[in-house]
């Protein structure tokens, strides 16, 4: 079985120092409250009925959840939340909102409560929000005895999850809230220091720093192995924040791995307020500091660019690093630290702005976006988010507003904002900049990523984004496409040795995905069976596990199916999909065989063995994609 090369759960945010890891066999995803329709009606956050509780979050198979979140007005019924762990009875976490941020081990800062204005009548909101880590090796499901829909003030509220979904459960121990997380506490308040542990540095200290217009200015050298531990540096004027740049080249590379307005670099890209995350950002005394470790083995270089018209001073900027050779610094198991492509203010009509698309293999870890709307007054925060990964058509994280992607959930009224995880400065409302960094619940991805942030409500707003995405990252990707499987083209069935027994028949569905592209219709012909299917796929054999991609239709929830590889059943996990849309029905959903059951084999014999979970009466399939991960 293959080991897992970093820990997870609560040590994989204590060692801020492990995340330039790449990590094998881990998925980002997000259930919450998403209009199916494609509007902006995202408050209705249930999946199913059990008994007397509204189930929100249904998961089977191992991970860990990073981040919870609930909207709600004060005059509405509190909920109480119950969390359920590996298939058990009995809920190990029973938990209402007013208890967040007091209630072991959902304490400050870790989680807390954060009251909105009232906001011209509108307000006021109260959101409930954790980032504690809740690992579990089996399953996860979280209730309410309420259910929460409506936009009303007497209504339940609204909400999302963030987690990450396991192929196997190595290493994983499930939560029972005795954890013990006085260091990651202690972390979480220490918001401006280094939050990695200490290492031996060699510091270099430029002071001050005088650019002149367009002059690029090396502030740091290295040849050999080594890391950044810090960039520092005392207070930045407003216009210098977008003005002067910082440009990093790591191993002699053509295309600078860091090319980013200063300030957006140190957690401000308006620069209107100080403010900070964990890992960058400024003091309330202006003070910036920027923290994420940055490896490299061959050659480092550093600069500043003045990009205005007159010349520039820094009154002081050091950088901190470190020539051991750490060990967990692996080459080639390792990304470097990198900035997507600066993406300018513009407004993109119509359609989501594509604040980046990151190709390679590696992790987001944090992101900037800034909005402008046309004119003051205006609230331009309605745009959902919408990243991609890999390819897939349907979005694999979400978010029903732009400020519920940073865990604010009311708007940007109250400027400037702030907790370890996210931030917001601005103007109320217009514009706006906000901030999140993704410690415990980074996006990996294996062959790219695309963030896009919609204007509007349904992109109906003039909005102007600009932005940027913070990752690890390295050039090659993790994973390839190896076979297609075309249900419903005979060829196609023929040649992967496509059968079934429990037919209920073809039938073809003219449909939409979610996101961005709900408006384009997709026909295709696709099976369903109430037993099961099987077929015969090609794969690499010096592969680290296979991923297979399903297009199916999301018409009915809770679409569940054992899955066995040569006949052994893959006893970690089933494939499990508890959401629906019966108005976008095209879904894209995957799963992840562990490496155990496909290592040195070059063909693979998949079944789909259908089990009857609440509303569905059948297992769905339209067309398998199959990737072996390298």
């Amino acid at each position: 079985m293959m080991k897992r090369i970093t820990p997870i759960g609560l040590e994989n945010m204590e060692r801020f120092d492990l995340l330039p890891l790449l990590r094998n066999g881990v998925q980002v995803h997000y259930e919450g409250s998403i209009d199916k329709q494609g509007y902006n009606a995202d408050w209705d956050w249930w999946l199913y009925q059990d008994r007397e509780e509204w189930v929100i979050f249904d998961h089977v198979g191992p991970g860990c959840l990073y981040n919870f979140v609930q909207h709600r007005y004060p005059e509405s019924e509190e909920p109480t939340f119950k969390f359920y762990f590996d298939h058990e009875d009995e809920p190990r976490v029973v938990i209402k909102p007013s208890e967040f941020g007091s209630k072991h081990p959902f304490v400050t800062p870790l989680a807390d409560a954060y009251i909105g204005p009232e906001d011209n009548g509108r307000g006021p909101i109260r959101v409930i929000r954790s980032f504690v880590p809740m690992p579990f090796a089996k399953a996860c499901r979280i209730t309410t005895d309420i259910r929460l829909k409506g936009a009303a003030k007497g209504d339940g509220g609204w909400g999302h999850v963030v987690y990450h979904a396991y192929a196997d459960a190595n290493g994983v121990s499930t939560f029972t809230g005795s954890e013990n997380y006085e260091g990651l506490l202690q972390m979480w308040s220490s918001v401006g220091e280094d939050p990695k542990p200490r290492v031996y540095v060699e510091s270099q200290t430029i002071h001050p720093v005088e650019i002149k217009p367009g002059e690029a200015v090396a502030v740091f050298e290295d040849h050999g192995q080594g890391s950044i531990v810090s960039i520092t540096g005392g207070s930045l004027k407003q216009d210098e924040t977008r003005e002067l740049w910082i440009r990093a080249t790591w191993d002699h590379h053509e295309v600078p791995d860091i090319d980013c307005p200063l300030g957006t670099f140190f957690g401000s890209e308006l620069g209107m307020n100080p403010i900070g995350v964990l890992s960058h950002g400024q003091t309330a005394d202006g003070r910036c500091y920027h923290y994420f470790p940055m490896p490299y083995w061959e050659h480092a270089r550093i600069e500043l660019v003045n990009r205005g018209d007159g010349p520039a001073r820094l009154p002081l900027l050091e950088v901190r690093s470190t020539r051991d050779r750490n060990p967990i610094y692996l080459r080639g198991s390792t990304g470097y630290f990198r900035t997507s492509p600066y993406y300018e203010r513009k407004a993109t009509p119509g359609a989501d702005s594509i604040i980046a698309r990151l190709s390679g293999r590696g992790h987001l870890v944090a992101g900037h976006i800034t909005g402008h709307a046309r004119h003051a007054g205006i609230i331009s925060c309605e745009g959902d988010v919408r990243v991609h990964i890999d390819g897939g058509a349907t979005p694999r994280v979400e978010s029903d507003g732009s400020e519920s992607w940073v865990c604010y959930g009311w708007g940007f009224p109250t400027p400037p904002e702030t907790n370890p995880s996210s931030a917001y400065d601005g103007l109320p409302d217009n514009p706006w900049s906000m901030l999140r960094l993704c410690s415990g619940d980074w996006y990996p991805f294996l062959t790219e990523l695309a963030f896009g942030i919609e204007s509007g409500e349904f992109n109906n707003q003039y909005i102007e984004h600009s932005g940027i995405l913070f990752y690890y990252g390295v050039d090659e990707p993790g994973m390839v496409l190896t076979d297609q499987l075309d249900i419903g083209n005979r060829a196609s069935e023929q040649l992967h040795e496509y059968r079934y027994e429990g037919s209920r028949g073809y039938y073809t569905l003219e449909s939409a995905y979610e996101g961005d592209h709900d408006n384009k219709l997709v026909r295709d012909t696709g099976h369903e069976t109430e037993g099961f299917s099987e077929f015969t796929v090609s794969i690499r054999p010096e592969n680290r596990g296979v991923r297979l991609r399903r297009r199916s239709d999301q018409i009915t929830g809770r679409q569940r199916a054992n899955v066995y590889v040569e006949g052994i059943p893959v006893t970690e996990k089933c494939w499990y999909y508890a959401d629906r849309n019966p108005y976008k029905r095209w879904l894209e959903d995957e799963f992840d065989i562990p490496a155990s059951y496909t290592e040195g084999k070059k063909d693979l014999r998949i079944k789909l063995e259908y089990v009857q979970a609440g509303e569905t009466r059948a297992w769905n399939e339209f067309y398998y994609w199959v990737y072996t991960i390298l």
